[in-house]
Formats: C-alpha cells, structure tokens, sequence
C-alpha cells in the first residue's frame, strides 16, 4: 500500500533553541547547518521522511526574535511567519525550563496562524533533576492548548521517535507530494552556500558570521566533480581581513570544511574556490538582501 498520509510540517521556535538539529534527526541525514550561535538557520530548509504509509514534509524555519531591527532580521521572522500559515502541524520547540520573551512572541505566532501544534520541550538531557519538568510541562500546557507535549532530546535522539511516531498519526489523509526517496526540494547549489556559510557561524566571533553571507557565483558538474565558486560577502575591509586570516589560512581552513562535507553530501568529488568580498550594509538593504538570496516575499 501506499502513502496514505501526507503533510507539512513547521519547525518552530526562538533562535538557538535546536530546531535544525531536531529536523536532522528526524530525517536521520544532516540536512540543515547547525552551531551554537543564534540565527544559523536563515531560510525556511525542506525535509522528507517518507515512511510505508505516511509523509511528513517538514520545514525548519529561523528562529522567531526580537533582537536587531535590520532587514535581514525583519526577513527571517518574515519567513518563520509566512511558513506556519501553510503547514498542517506545528511543533513548537522550547528549551527545558526555559520560556523567554522570544518564546512568548514564537509562541503568538503559532496561536494566531491558527494551526494544530505539538509542544517539543528539547534538550533534557541538560537537566539533572528531571523533576524540575513536571511543573515546568504544566506550565506549558496552561499556555496553549497543545495537541501534545514531548520532552526530547534532538542531540541524543531521546524520544525523537516518539516524536516522530505522533507527527504521523497526526497527518491529514493524501497521497505523497514527493517521491519517496527525496530528501529536500532544495537544489545542491543551496546547500554548497549554506555548509560554507556553516563553517563562519562556527569560526568566528559571535558579531563577524551574522554580517557575512556566501553566494554561489559558479556550480558546475564536470563529469561527476563537481567545481565550485563561492563568494563570502561581508560588510567591512576589517571583516574581510579577519575571514581570509594571517596568510590565508583561516580561509583555507574553512573552505576545507565546508568541501569535505559537500562532498559528503553530494556524493562526489569537489573542486572549491572562495573569494571574499565587501558589500557595505547589505544586511540593512532589502535590495541587496534580495539579490543575495534573500527575497522580499
């Protein structure tokens, strides 16, 4: 029998709450970049899991905030937004026992698109006295009135199955949107940005990664190798100084990384060549944002 079962799926939350890591371990493949910084996830990132009778297609969406008042900022609530107004389910992650303003602003947004939701409490293998989770899940459910609350851990895969158990019963009647050994809709030059754009969020400092960008200039398949040019957009000549590095090397070093993990992904041989450039202000300019990848829509 086929797939009986099919729906959309928003991930949903503030930043850094691990909404990426829940999507990889729910699809057991390492889809979507991830790091401890806040706002790694900038576009809303499809993934399938296609089972014998059900598909979930779910959407990992940049986390909901408060923080900043740039374009780009306004983008990715714009695009969390948009998202959960066109799903089937939401599950709505928070960090155990924790509920802050972004919670709370994440949280309203999910009430008011109107949307079925289960509550994801994640990272509770951080808590010692699991005690503490009672209370705080009672809380929880006086907020809103979740079809569920799963406490999970997406870095470990404690109760994620379970998770993922209840994501397919609670999927609407219908046949597979996409074949049933699709990962994403997303094409392989989209993800060659996103693991080198990966490779600053972790690099560098904590201000450096949210005013850099990569942009895929050139993705050619040259008989099954694939040669790459990336450009990393910054905003500041000093910025730029501190990507490239003392002779070069903390660029080297990046663009090794983020090569041997297209390589893992696409299954292939890759060439990659990467360049840094200065735009100034493109995280404030909604026209430089939109020809950067990032659409006003």
């Amino acid at each position: 029998m086929g797939v009986t079962r099919c729906g959309f799926v928003a991930i949903v939350g503030r930043p850094n709450v691990g909404k990426s890591t829940l999507l990889n371990r729910l699809l057991g493949h390492q889809l979507a970049i991830t790091s401890d910084k806040a706002q790694t996830t900038r576009h809303a990132i499809l993934g399938i899991k296609t089972q014998r009778q059900s598909q979930a297609i779910y959407v990992d969406t940049p986390g909901i905030h408060e923080r900043g008042r740039s374009a780009l900022n306004r983008y990715l609530n714009r695009t969390a937004r948009a998202t959960i107004r066109d799903v089937d389910l939401v599950l709505f992650l928070v960090e155990a026992l924790h509920f802050t303003a972004e919670d709370a602003k994440a949280l309203g947004t999910v009430v008011a698109a109107g949307v079925s939701a289960i509550a994801v409490i994640n990272k509770i293998d951080r808590v010692r006295d699991k005690s503490r989770l009672l209370p705080y899940l009672r809380e929880l459910s006086a907020r809103h009135a979740f079809s569920a609350l799963v406490p999970v851990s997406a870095a470990t895969g404690d109760q994620v199955n379970r998770l993922a158990g209840l994501v397919m019963e609670s999927l609407p009647a219908g046949a597979a949107v996409f074949a049933s050994d699709q990962l994403t809709d997303r094409p392989e030059r989209f993800f060659a940005a996103e693991l080198l754009r990966e490779q600053l969020m972790r690099r560098y400092g904590d201000e450096l990664p949210y005013r850099a960008t990569v942009q895929i200039e050139r993705f050619e398949d040259q008989g099954g190798r694939y040669r790459i040019r990336a450009l990393i957009w910054v905003e500041r000549p000093g910025q730029k100084a501190i990507v490239i590095g003392k002779q070069g090397e903390s660029l080297k070093l990046a663009a090794r990384q983020a090569r041997l993990r297209m390589q893992v992904l696409f299954g292939c041989p890759v060439h990659l060549d990467v360049w840094v450039k200065v735009k100034q202000r493109w995280s404030s300019d909604a026209a430089a944002l939109a020809g950067l990848g990032y659409p006003d829509r």
